[in-house]
């Protein structure tokens, strides 16, 4: 009976030892599940900064007409750290090497010591030494390659696009211009313009390099875009802009249905306004503020058609992962994240 006790005393010592054992390998999982949670939840804000801070050097370098990376370093830093949690990063590396990219390296800055390295939780206590982690992002500024829009395409051979600036040339670009701008591959297609086939209603897309962008034959505007139209006006006359990215394309093909066009970049026009048919919300002329027009660049009545504004330089800014752009230069400039 005195040896059973002592058996017990022994059995309840071990079972004390094995207790403790877990529970040190417990803590210890503990902590490095909160540190490495730390980490990736760091590893994210230094991603967020990285992409914004890629994305404004990008802006900037482009208004410019290019930059030096001391000049992009502060851009990219301006932003960087406002997207980060406590508000601070370290801007490691700027790359400029590739043309109309910018590549900006973020790494750890804690935003109240200012120690380059993460503050410990847990992991401390099992003599892990310190972390520090970055991310990378890489935004281009290049002409638009695709795009999806107002349905209606526009020569290079008819009208004035390479003067793109903030106060352009006003025009009256008419779907049939007379004089020696005819279809610029004979006159199939007639004129400056072309609608072309809607994917949506009122929208069409598009791609550079493309023979394949049907035509919607006819003078009057394709179906169901009063309502855009309409909006364009009641931007107009309570002081906004309206600015369109048309499509441009260099040649046209055939005609009626079976009309293409090569599509060559794209272009943004300030209009001021427009008839695209008789009365209502097809025809607005913007005659309150008034860029200088005169007479000539009225549209005409009957069956004609035209749009007045100026060709401007654009800048759209999309966050969006997608390769550069390859269309012509006509002043439009996408800057997005490539990755």
């Amino acid at each position: 009976m005195r040896r059973l006790k002592r058996n017990q005393d022994r059995e309840r010592g071990a079972a004390g030892v094995m207790v403790a054992v877990m529970m040190l390998v417990l803590i210890g999982a503990g902590a490095m599940a909160v540190d490495v949670g730390q980490i990736y939840a760091e590893r994210a804000q230094l991603q967020n900064a990285a992409d914004a801070g890629a994305m404004a050097a990008a802006k900037q370098c482009h208004e410019a007409g290019g930059c030096t990376v001391a000049q992009a370093t502060p851009w990219a830093a301006a932003l960087s750290g406002p997207n980060s949690n406590d508000g601070a990063s370290t801007i490691a590396e700027v790359d400029l090497s590739v043309p109309n990219q910018v590549t900006v390296a973020t790494s750890t800055r804690d935003g109240s010591s200012g120690a380059g390295f993460l503050t410990q939780m847990f992991s401390a206590a099992l003599n892990a030494p310190p972390v520090t982690v970055g991310a990378r992002a890489t935004a281009s500024f290049a002409p638009p390659s695709s795009g999806s829009g107002f349905p209606l395409a526009i020569s290079d051979d008819c009208f004035n696009l390479s003067a793109a600036a903030p106060t352009g040339e006003v025009q009256k670009i008419s779907y049939k211009p007379g004089g020696t701008c005819t279809g610029p591959s004979g006159t199939q297609i007639p004129g400056g313009w072309g609608w072309l086939d809607q994917d949506e209603p009122c929208e069409a897309e598009t791609q550079t390099g493309s023979n394949l962008i049907g035509s919607d034959p006819g003078n009057n505007p394709p179906t169901d875009c009063q309502t855009i139209l309409a909006e364009w006006k009641a931007t107009i006359l309570a002081g906004g802009e309206v600015l369109v990215t048309f499509p441009i394309f260099d040649d046209a093909t055939n005609h009626g249905q079976n009309g293409t066009f090569h599509i060559i970049g794209y272009a943004t026009f300030k209009i001021w306004g427009w008839k695209f048919g008789n009365n209502h919300e097809y025809e607005y002329r913007n005659k309150a503020n008034d860029p200088g027009m005169n007479p000539a660049l009225a549209c005409a009545g009957g069956q004609d058609r035209c749009i007045i504004g100026q060709f401007v330089r654009f800048e759209s800014i999309d966050s969006t992962e997608e390769i550069p752009g390859t269309g012509a230069d006509l002043g439009t400039t996408e800057i997005k994240l490539i990755k």
